[in-house]
């Protein structure tokens, strides 16, 4: 099960109602970085035309052998937004973005993988359906894209809303839109997996939160590389069945079938790519 690392001061404030004071509100943003030279420039590029600038970059580079380190360091130098942080031995994913959660101070926590895009409005828009909906996890639709940003395929929809139960059956919640107010519902770390650990995050967050709201807006552009685990349904069936099992304790008969469920609607979401 994911760890409270964290537990909101005043867990019964209530929502931010103006939007005057979202525009001041500050946004954390967490990267793990490994091995993502071809990429990370333009996933930098993407946050620095952010339309709102009030944001923190933590960036865990985890032990890159290539020129991923130099390239983030030399934004870093120039931007004090971006913290550039180093792994002492290769952690993984889900290690290296705990690091970058326990160390972030905004009052909102978002994620981007060194290989993705957001348009200029995501943050400012993912502020404005908080404001608007009153809600405090939202999500948003993303475009996908082949891994050289050549060939786009279907545009990922996201429903309105979805709750923990919902999330059992399909997880239409990228990493890459997630946005959630953690000064409200706390900062809870990922479990240490190889995949699914983000999955298991929005689990843990759905079961303290009613439901996350879907702005079916495309604000993301998602990177299809071709050796994605996450593509290949197929490699992560044990990471998955994982999630249901052993972290959210469902037993056996119900890990088996919200699998099956979760491996045909994996099937019908990457259908056309």
């Amino acid at each position: 099960m994911c760890i409270t690392y964290k537990s909101c001061a005043n867990t019964n404030s209530l929502f931010i109602t103006k939007m005057e004071e979202l525009k001041n509100a500050k946004v954390s943003i967490v990267t793990p970085l490994f091995n993502s030279e071809h990429y990370v420039e333009e996933t930098i590029k993407s946050v620095l035309e952010q339309t709102h600038e009030n944001w923190e970059w933590v960036i865990v580079d985890d032990m890159s052998i290539d020129n991923s380190y130099k390239i983030v360091h030399a934004y870093a130098s120039k931007d004090n937004r971006i913290i550039l942080l180093r792994n002492r031995q290769n952690l993984g994913a889900a290690l290296s973005r705990n690091i970058g959660i326990i160390a972030a101070t905004g009052q909102f926590l978002t994620f981007i993988d060194s290989d993705d895009l957001w348009f200029p409005e995501f943050i400012e828009n993912s502020l404005k359906t908080v404001n608007d909906l009153q809600c405090g996890f939202v999500f948003s639709s993303y475009e996908r894209w082949n891994e050289t940003m050549t060939r786009k395929y279907d545009t990922f929809i996201v429903p309105k809303k979805i709750n923990y139960t919902n999330l059992l059956y399909t997880c239409p919640i990228s990493c890459l839109t997630a946005f959630i107010d953690i000064h409200k519902y706390g900062k809870i770390l990922m479990p240490n997996i190889k995949k699914r650990q983000d999955f298991a995050l929005w689990l843990e967050y759905l079961k303290i939160i009613p439901f996350a709201v879907g702005n079916k807006k495309p604000l993301a552009k998602y990177r299809i590389r071709e050796n994605s685990l996450s593509r290949r349904k197929s490699k992560v069936i044990s990471y998955q069945f994982n999630v249901y099992y052993n972290h959210q304790k469902l037993g056996l008969l119900k890990s088996v079938f919200f699998l099956v469920c979760w491996a045909v609607n994996g099937m019908k979401k990457y259908s056309k790519i």
